[in-house]
């Protein structure tokens, strides 16, 4: 008769099937948790302050100001424009407690936003994740 080998330990099926639900579920409500409440592309609108195109005319940067109601702060929002391909454009910039926005372009791929200093394309600031 054979003995059986115990140096392998397997999970039992249901506890295996437990262990991916689980890992879902978990993903799900991670992903969830981002998009409403750090995606930058879910950002209001807000009403239009300034704009600034950097010195290549590559990019613009529009900047907006959001308010939040009577219970929450003005807020400023900054979108990088992409002047050469038609247009489209990304939130780089969500600021609370902020009401106007001052915008220098230090050269072709660096900006300056009310003190916060970001490298176009790549870099964004959102005070959220500060």
């Amino acid at each position: 008769m054979r003995k059986p080998d115990l140096t392998k330990k397997r999970l039992h099926p249901f506890l295996k099937a437990a262990l991916i639900a689980f890992i879902f579920i978990f993903a799900v409500v991670g992903y969830g948790i981002h998009w409403a409440f750090f995606d930058m592309g879910r950002l209001p609108d807000g009403e239009f302050l300034t704009e600034e195109t950097s010195p290549d005319g590559q990019y613009t940067v529009k900047m907006y100001v959001a308010n939040g109601g009577a219970t929450t702060s003005y807020a400023v929002r900054g979108e990088l424009v992409f002047n050469e391909k038609n247009g489209k454009s990304k939130n780089i910039y969500w600021n609370y407690r902020e009401e106007t926005a001052h915008i220098v372009w230090k050269d072709k791929d660096t900006v300056v936003i009310n003190g916060k200093e970001l490298d176009v394309p790549k870099d964004t600031f959102d005070f959220r994740n500060q």
